[in-house]
């Protein structure tokens, strides 16, 4: 029988849709800007080192170094709810656009 560790879990859920919530905000942010420049490359790549990095290193110190299994779960977990929720989001009519 498995034993989960509810804390770890919680934990690493917590982080998880925090730090997604900004990696995909960030997004949005960037490709936004870069539709308006004249350079999209030069905005779009720097933004996404910026947001990898911060995923991964706050993945790294959540699940203490990929030694906290049930932490990484639902860390994972979160990163793909909250990328649902974005992209569910996203592909809503605004009203400018109809």
């Amino acid at each position: 029988m498995m034993i989960i560790d509810w804390p770890d879990v919680l934990w690493g859920f917590g982080a998880g849709v925090a730090v997604s919530i900004l990696y995909f905000a960030g997004l949005a942010a960037s490709v936004r800007f870069a539709l308006g420049s004249s350079r999209p490359s030069a905005v779009l790549l720097p933004s996404a080192v910026v947001r990898i990095g911060l995923l991964l290193a706050v993945g790294w110190l959540v699940t203490g170094g990929g030694t906290l299994p049930w932490a990484f779960a639902g860390y994972g977990a979160a990163f793909f709810l909250v990328r649902y929720l974005a992209t569910f989001l996203a592909r809503i009519p605004h009203p400018e656009e109809v």
